[in-house]
């Protein structure tokens, strides 16, 4: 079928409203007519080819709509679902098979390679082959995603709103909820208050964290992260981050969240702790990107620096729970989402880059 998706040709390139074609499903595949995407930061990085994603492809990987169509075996979804694409897995390996597929061995070829799990294209333009991203590609008005990665969700929620549950804000909730399970009473400091900032904000609020630092460079971030929750913020241009926290705090905090991909607000974030602190690294920093840590004050003070992806969530179990947590206005992601027409997908991404909007979300 006949489809208008954001090609990219060529790296760096802006993205071009085009006509492409969208195979059937395959077995254990779904059509879903996309009502919006989320733009995330990963689809930037992919279209400036810092994750060398095969060129021309279709991003976008925070898609929500609803079933057209599904293939041979698929049971648990049906035309006219409402659903909410999340990252792909292979369902094979052993983290997949334990419960853990946000650590799925096959986790980078599957989402970034450009193809679906069995090694094919569903998108095509003048006969040639284009890119799928995520398993989804949801800067389209029609994707083919596989069944696993799909979750179903309640219809009285507006689907503009679910989009970014399927990255940003499960990655930063799911990093309190799923990963850190901080005990109410504790402290906690966010580096970056994008969209994954935010939702770890949001949710340290909601778990009982009791201080609450957020930390960036630019104040209207500020004033919305003291509106969602932070007791204290810090603008790091103006001051020493890592003092100020001290001061606040006494010994630092017991959890920190590095949302920037930067490896100085990692050392900034690891300094910041107190002891037998963690601090989640979260941000996406390019290929290579090496960190000086002081290894001395992490072994005495006994800190742990965990990786953290998707939030250590398993899409069909926690986006249902993020939505009950909006449903009863303990998760106000509403409050950062700004909503741009599809056409619009370059002007969303420039206001994203600039700071302007938080979450950016396209409605098709």
């Amino acid at each position: 079928m006949k489809a208008i998706a954001a090609v990219v040709h060529e790296k760096g390139q802006s993205f071009q409203l085009e006509e492409v074609v969208i195979d059937d499903p395959k077995a254990g595949e779904v059509l879903i007519k996309i009502v919006s995407s989320g733009i995330c930061h990963t689809d930037i990085i992919a279209q400036e080819q810092v994750f060398p994603v095969p060129l021309p492809a279709v991003l976008g990987h925070e898609g929500a709509g609803i079933i057209e169509k599904v293939g041979e075996g698929v049971k648990d979804l049906k035309p006219g679902d409402h659903v909410v694409i999340s990252f792909t897995t292979c369902g094979t390996c052993r983290h997949c098979l334990t419960g853990h597929a946000y650590a799925c061995e096959n986790l980078f070829p599957l989402n970034f390679s450009g193809t679906m799990d069995d090694g094919t294209h569903r998108i095509h333009q003048n006969e040639n082959n284009v890119s799928t991203f995520f398993g989804q590609s949801s800067f389209s008005t029609y994707s083919v995603s596989n069944a696993r990665n799909v979750v179903k969700v309640d219809k009285d929620i507006d689907l503009r709103l679910l989009a970014p549950l399927g990255c940003g804000i499960q990655t930063g909730a799911g990093a309190i909820i799923n990963t850190f399970h901080p005990p109410a009473g504790s402290t906690i400091a966010i580096f970056g208050t994008g969209t994954v900032g935010l939702s770890a904000l949001m949710a340290s609020k909601l778990v009982g964290c009791t201080t609450r630092i957020a930390i960036d460079i630019f104040d209207n971030r500020l004033e919305l992260a003291k509106e969602l929750g932070a007791t204290h913020t810090i603008n790091s241009k103006n001051a020493n981050a890592v003092e100020e926290i001290k001061k606040i705090t006494g010994v630092g905090v017991d959890y920190a969240i590095e949302a920037t991909a930067l490896p100085t607000v990692l050392r900034q974030a690891t300094d910041s702790l107190a002891t037998r602190g963690t601090v989640a690294v979260i941000g996406g920093p390019p290929p290579g990107t090496e960190v000086h840590l002081h290894v001395l004050d992490l072994l005495v003070n006994v800190k742990s620096v965990v990786g953290v992806h998707q939030g250590s969530s398993i899409p069909k179990i926690f986006i249902p729970k993020l939505i009950e947590f909006y449903k009863h206005g303990l998760l106000p992601f509403d409050k950062i989402i700004k909503l741009y027409r599809f056409e619009d997908i370059n002007k969303a991404v420039e206001e994203s880059m600039s700071g302007m909007t938080i979450k950016p979300v396209l409605t098709m």
